[in-house]
C-alpha cells in the first residue's frame, strides 16, 4: 500500500504529538495543525493531502465549520471526524458534510489506520477516474 499523507488537527498539543509518532511509525506520512485556520493553510500548500483527521471541539472554527470549508475548497480530500465529546447530532451533522467516518476519542490505533487506509485509497479512486474523464475528453478532441 502507497504511504497516505494525513493532516492531523487538533488544538490538543500533547494529543497531536503523542499521535504523530504513533502514525509515522505505522508509516503515514503526517502533516499537523493546530486550528481550522491552520488546517485550510496546510491544505493550501499541501496539494497532495488524502487525509484529514479533524478534531471536533476546537476554540474559534470547530471542526464541523473546518470540515465545511475543507470540502468547498478541496472537495477530494477526505476527513475523518474525531472526537472526545461526541453527540449523535454531531456525527449526523458531520456525515451529512461530507465527512468520510466519525470516531470517538480515544480509539484504537488499528481502526483508526483501517479509515485512513480507506479514505485515501477512496480519495485516490476518484482521482484516477478524473483522470480518465481528462484523458479520453484530449484524446476525444484529437479523433
Amino acid at each position: 500500500m502507497a504511504i497516505a499523507k494525513v493532516l492531523l488537527v487538533d488544538d490538543e498539543v500533547a494529543f497531536i504529538e503523542t499521535m504523530k509518532k504513533r502514525l509515522e511509525k505505522r508509516n503515514l506520512e503526517i502533516i499537523t495543525a493546530y486550528s481550522g485556520q491552520e488546517a485550510l493553510n496546510q491544505l493550501s500548500s499541501h496539494s497532495s493531502m488524502e487525509v484529514v483527521i479533524l478534531d471536533v471541539k476546537m476554540p474559534g472554527m470547530d471542526g464541523i465549520e473546518t470540515l465545511r470549508r475543507i470540502k468547498a475548497e478541496f472537495p477530494l480530500v477526505e476527513v475523518i471526524m474525531l472526537t472526545g465529546h461526541a453527540t449523535i447530532e454531531t456525527g449526523i451533522e458531520g456525515m451529512k458534510l461530507g465527512a468520510f467516518d466519525y470516531l470517538m476519542k480515544p480509539c484504537e490505533m488499528d481502526v483508526l489506520l483501517r479509515k485512513v487506509e480507506d479514505a485515501a485509497s477512496k480519495k485516490r479512486g476518484h482521482e484516477e477516474k478524473i483522470l480518465e474523464a481528462r484523458m479520453k475528453e484530449i484524446i476525444g478532441r484529437r479523433a
